[in-house]
């Protein structure tokens, strides 16, 4: 079996990995798609991200789906054959953030294709996949590659959570990759009445057009285009900040009326906050990490057709072909979701 392990910036390799037998509770996958993430992005174009750096080969990869090919003693629910959307997040069930139901923040979180802890927990992007099946929900009715996308639609369901009430709500999203226009999707299912969307790249706001977003502004050609939604005290209820940029976060927050709600998705290190007016406007800030009990949720939507990611799955390629992926995937002029084919 081989395995996508990353050995440091720009030096990705397709190597043999140890296979396994799924021991009692736990199921074989024989992995069919698996898209590449912004977390996989920063392994391969920087070697980490702030502080988190990698100090061994690791497998990347947590967005994946596959068919059932063998269980292990005691599982049930699930046949050799099914489809399913593993979900990478794996709590211990046992710390204190476990027990007082917060498994997303566990503190021995076992994330699929996390440089965090060392030794780094080793990730999914492999051609079979040993899983706990309580990580493993049945998606048939999907495909591989809309099975796939579980993993970002429930980061983006976890933060419309966070949020609060959303129906009737003016929302306002910066940053429109991926999980900004997942956002959209779920700020829209969930009754959101207005959202306006931002970002640098006329490409990305093309997709949040067509995921629902009423008004969609590129500011680095029109930097002053919120100054509408800043007058007065600003006008908008929510705002999710997808881009990890810290000019976006200051004119969402400029734009939030009083009491509104801040809810930070992107990742990109420390940024400077105008706590002057967060103070002054009685901003509520919520910070938003990972998911658990949404991924079932996430897969449940899609298989009822209620949320359609399939339009955000630009391209896809042969797992032999990761270098090509990796270098589409970096470049948001061209490419908004990129999966990779194992079988």
């Amino acid at each position: 079996m081989k395995a996508l392990y990353a050995h440091a910036a720009h030096d990705l390799r397709l190597e043999p990995c140890e296979d396994a037998e799924p021991e009692p509770g736990q199921v074989a996958i024989r992995v069919k798609r698996g898209g590449i993430c912004g977390s996989d992005l920063h392994y391969y174009n920087h070697g980490g991200f702030g502080s988190v750096r990698l100090r061994e080969p690791m497998v990347l990869g947590h967005e994946v789906a596959g068919e059932v090919s063998a269980l292990g003693d005691g599982v049930t629910g699930l046949a050799v054959g099914d489809l399913v959307a593993v979900s990478p997040s794996r709590p211990c069930g046992d710390c204190d953030e476990c027990l007082r139901g917060v498994p997303n923040q566990c503190l021995n979180m076992r994330f699929y294709g996390s440089a965090m802890p060392f030794p780094h927990i080793q990730g999914a992007f492999r051609e079979t996949l040993v899983a706990d099946a309580t990580q493993c929900v049945k998606a048939n009715g999907l495909n591989a590659s809309q099975a796939a996308m579980a993993e970002p639609l429930a980061v983006c369901l976890h933060a419309v959570r966070n949020a609060g009430e959303i129906l009737g709500r003016r929302v306002l999203v910066t940053g429109c990759g991926p999980i900004g226009v997942l956002t959209i999707l779920a700020a829209r299912r969930a009754g959101a009445a207005e959202i306006i969307a931002t970002d640098i790249a006329d490409t990305v706001l093309d997709f949040a057009k067509a995921a629902g977003a009423d008004v969609v502004m590129n500011t680095r050609h029109s930097p002053d285009g919120l100054a509408p939604y800043q007058q007065a005290k600003g006008s908008m209820d929510i705002h999710f900040e997808c881009s990890g940029a810290e000019p976006a976060l200051a004119a969402g927050i400029a734009a939030l009326r009083p009491r509104g709600v801040l809810v930070q998705l992107g990742l990109s290190g420390d940024m400077t906050l105008p706590m002057m007016q967060v103070t002054a406007k009685e901003l509520t800030l919520r910070g938003s990490f990972r998911f658990h009990e949404e991924f079932a949720i996430a897969v449940d939507l899609m298989r009822k057709g209620l949320i359609d990611v399939t339009p955000l799955i630009t391209h896809s390629y042969p797992l032999t072909e990761f270098e090509t992926a990796f270098v589409i995937a970096s470049d948001r002029s061209k490419a908004m979701k990129v999966q990779l084919e194992f079988t």
